[in-house]
């Protein structure tokens, strides 16, 4: 099964963007702490998102720079072929079935 929850800090702005089809997609980034036994610290892994539609809209509306947020989804991988150099490229992401804004709108305000 291919699932995903991230909960952390939103690493900027959510970005829409509108299709001549109708569809709606936003994109973000989410910072997860986690902590490293080698170097004895936290250590945030960042995560793109995407999400679509009405979350893609509550998302564009709502997710900033700062906020915590709970996202769950499934990973994603986007393959290409590099131009300059003709390599196979691939990157993961997370895309997002939910957003929840776990910020307090006090937490908001002050962001």
């Amino acid at each position: 099964m291919n699932t995903v929850v991230l909960v952390g800090r939103v690493g900027r702005d959510a970005e829409i963007r509108y299709f001549e089809s109708g569809k709606v997609k936003a994109n973000f980034s989410v910072a997860v702490n986690r902590w490293d036994a080698k170097t004895k610290s936290e250590v945030a892994d960042w995560f793109n998102i995407d999400v679509w539609d009405k979350q893609a809209e509550f998302a564009g509306e709502y997710v900033k720079k700062g906020i915590l947020v709970a996202v769950d989804g499934r990973i994603d991988v986007n393959k290409w072929t590099d131009k300059a150099t003709g390599d196979d490229r691939e990157n993961f992401l997370v895309v997002a079935n939910n957003i929840r804004l776990l910020s307090s709108k006090r937490d908001v305000e002050a962001i």
